[in-house]
């Protein structure tokens, strides 16, 4: 099971590279995120606001811990 701490970090700190998306499982959006820096910013600030919520689980469907 995945941490959302850690995915939060991740995604705080190297959202721009997607490096949470890697964590989670979900390489072909990880790879898109690093080649467009997250969507210059904004689609790493999306995933950290899912994240914080909690409506972003694993690439198995697991919801974080």
């Amino acid at each position: 099971m995945k941490s959302k701490l850690t995915a939060i970090l991740l995604c705080f700190f190297l959202g721009g590279l997607g490096i949470h998306r890697f964590y989670l499982g979900y390489t072909l959006i990880g790879v898109l995120q690093l080649l467009t820096l997250g969507g210059l910013g904004i689609w790493a600030i999306i995933d950290l606001v899912r994240l914080i919520i909690g409506k972003l689980a694993d690439a198995e469907g697991n919801d974080l811990s």
